[in-house]
């Protein structure tokens, strides 16, 4: 399916800078390096970082999860410098309360403990959501592009919602559940479908559109509030961003910095659409749905379904064509070697679900090694 064709737009005269900033906030499980399981020592990871690694530290919804948060960065090299040093700072944490850091997307052995923190909004999610609140953590990788104009930023996620399936298969790190392969990429996508705030970025015709459908779901109970607004894409409710939350948490620090690259070069490439008054397309939400579950199940290892051509391509064909849209917004931003080298990477050593596939080949189903496999991972570079 084509864009439609460029009208006036009245946002054309929105000031835009041409170097969009960028921030990154990355969820970590914190397990038992004997076992695997998940461990309940968030407060003490907490407590035990220091200065600038504290600050930038967020509880989370497990007791057995840690979020770390990068400042505002310019360039790609200092965010890269900013996630190594949050991810060091977060291990010695987690390894003086005797768990280990590791970046995978879901509970990869067991979560025993399953309470939520003691803070009046995540007990008010327990009573509201029941069961579907206390599953196995997940834990994701959210970018966030500057962008301060809210319409603008309505109008870009409407134009990235072909795209960001796309997104989610090169982020995959999650095929363990109960120890065992689940056959999905992404086993975290497959929890995460359960939450009614949360999935595909619906289509608004402007922000009054936006904000007043987040105030019907909050009205209905579909929401607490507007902070439960979980889409895939959204405008940041706390930042004047775009904040794209369909991954799960990266691997390495450079998966990372890679996904962050490619976000904001689609940010930046949407942006130019929707000032030049190229409208998005309208996708059936049916098979937007079916996009989704189709890159959390192959990841990159398969296909994926063409939003805008239409039937399933393999999946390397489309990171491709994603590649070839925003190479103009990553010559823009200095970025487009970096991306070279890295996805040249990706399509040697595969998302992180392949690398643990391969982990439990070569060991013969090895839970252990995988997981030791990661824990080295997250804190390389």
């Amino acid at each position: 399916m084509t864009n439609h064709p460029s009208t006036a737009s009245p946002l054309s005269a929105v000031d835009v800078p041409a170097r969009l900033t960028i921030g990154v906030e990355e969820e970590f499980l914190l397990l038992d390096p004997a076992t695997g399981e998940s461990l309940p020592v968030a407060d003490q990871v907490l407590t035990a970082l220091l200065g600038t690694a504290r600050k930038q530290s967020r509880q989370e919804f497990r007791h057995s999860m840690v979020e770390m948060v990068t400042p505002v960065c310019a360039d790609l090299a200092d965010l890269r410098t900013h996630l190594i040093t949050l991810r060091r700072a977060a291990a010695e944490a987690a390894r003086s309360a005797g768990a280990r850091l590791v970046a995978v997307g879901a509970t990869p052995v067991h979560e025993p403990y399953r309470t939520v923190p003691d803070e009046p909004r995540y007990h008010a999610m327990s009573r509201r959501f029941g069961p579907v609140a206390h599953d196995p953590a997940v834990c994701g990788c959210h970018v966030h592009v500057g962008l301060p104009d809210r319409e603008l930023a309505v109008q870009v996620c409407n134009h990235l919602r072909p795209w960001l399936p796309v997104v989610q298969a090169i982020t995959a790190n999650s095929p363990l559940h109960d120890g065992a392969d689940t056959g999905h990429a992404s086993w975290r996508s497959m929890q995460l479908e359960r939450w009614p705030s949360i999935g595909p970025t619906p289509y608004f015709a402007s922000v009054a559109d936006y904000d007043a459908t987040v105030a019907e779901l909050v009205d209905a109970g579909i929401m607490l509030d507007a902070a439960m607004v979980y889409w895939y894409a959204r405008p940041s409710a706390s930042y004047p961003t775009v904040e794209i939350r369909v991954g799960d948490v990266c691997p390495g620090v450079d998966d990372t910095v890679l996904v962050a690259a490619l976000v904001r070069a689609l940010v930046a490439t949407m942006v130019d659409q929707v000032r030049a008054g190229v409208r998005a397309p309208h996708l059936r939400s049916s098979l937007l749905a079916a996009a989704h579950w189709r890159a959390a199940h192959d990841g990159l290892d398969g296909q994926l379904v063409d939003l805008r051509g239409g039937g399933a391509r393999p999946a390397w064909d489309l990171v491709e064509e994603l590649f070839s849209t925003v190479t103009p917004a990553l010559v823009r931003h200095g970025d487009l070697a970096y991306v070279l080298e890295q996805l040249a990477r990706l399509r040697r050593d595969g998302t992180g679900a392949a690398r643990q596939r391969r982990v439990i080949a070569r060991t013969g189903g090895d839970v252990r090694a995988v997981l030791d496999h990661l824990a080295a991972e997250t804190t390389a570079g």
